[in-house]
């Protein structure tokens, strides 16, 4: 279980609790018409700009958000090694009773390309197609959020005007009490903009930055399956496809230092990708 964003979004808003106690009270920053314009038109024009189909995968969003690593390089390295050595033993017919207990469909699919004599460019195309579908789809989730990243401080800024409007239009300084109503009135119109940063900030955005973590995780697991699976095809020595296959890992590591961490790819592997 990836406690980290939970965790995270709890700890970023006990310290802005304590920082809010520290010079005031939280109650000050309650204002349930703030909350109104920011929450809900924030809802509103997010709702409006993707298919309610998205929407219904809310649920299964956060599940992928708090769920623990669910594609892990090296076990895919491993099998796709133990069915080349199978291959170069009985050949890669005797691959198709060998798949039968492996867990992940996309590799026992993947597999049976080869075993029903699929050409290789075929099989290319085939599986490669199949990741372009799988990135279309998991762009879509994580760009939910990001859009409403977005839409939370520019509806933060809409309150704010509508609060400074309703303040100017009936305030009165020469009236008793006059300035104080101005201060009151600028901070409440304030908070809506609060609540945007603080919605954009500390919600939408780690919860689009986990889902494309997620995503670019299976994305590996799954070009390892391609590479693998092709190479078996060819007849490469096993020891060849597993230093092959490694360099994945290698990869990753680097990425890491240069900003690419979550991809696991190199520069130069990227650019192979776009020219494909």
């Amino acid at each position: 279980m990836d406690i980290t964003t939970i965790v995270g979004i709890l700890a970023g808003a006990a310290l802005i609790i304590y920082g809010i106690m520290g010079g005031g009270k939280v109650s000050d920053f309650y204002d349930l018409g703030s909350i109104l314009i920011t929450v809900g038109g924030t809802f509103a024009t997010t709702f409006a700009s993707f298919p309610m189909s998205t929407f219904a995968k809310i649920p299964k969003h956060f599940k992928i958000v708090i769920q623990g690593n669910k594609y892990k390089p090296q076990f895919y390295i491993d099998h796709i090694v133990e069915l080349a050595q199978e291959a170069r033993r009985k050949g890669i017919l005797a691959l198709e009773d060998k798949v039968k207990d492996i867990p992940d469909a996309f590799l026992v699919n993947s597999v049976m390309l080869i075993v029903d004599a699929i050409e290789p460019e075929k099989a290319r195309e085939i599986l490669e197609s199949e990741l372009n579908n799988l990135e279309a789809r998991h762009g879509e989730a994580w760009r939910l959020y990001e859009k409403a990243a977005g839409y939370a401080p520019a509806f933060g800024m809409i309150g704010t005007l509508i609060g400074l409007v309703n303040m100017l239009k009936h305030l009165d300084l020469d009236s008793e009490g006059g300035a104080a109503a101005l201060s009151g009135g600028m901070s409440t119109a304030l908070i809506t903009t609060f609540y945007g940063v603080i919605l954009a900030n500390m919600v939408f955005m780690p919860i689009a930055n986990k889902l494309r973590i997620k995503h670019e995780e299976e994305m590996m697991s799954k070009e390892i399956v391609v590479e693998g699976v092709l190479a078996i095809q060819a007849g490469e020595n096993p020891n060849h496809i597993r230093e092959r296959l490694s360099s994945y890992l290698n990869s990753s590591k680097r990425g890491g230092e240069s900003g690419n961490a979550e991809s696991g790819e190199s520069g130069e592997e990227k650019g192979k990708k776009k020219k494909k």
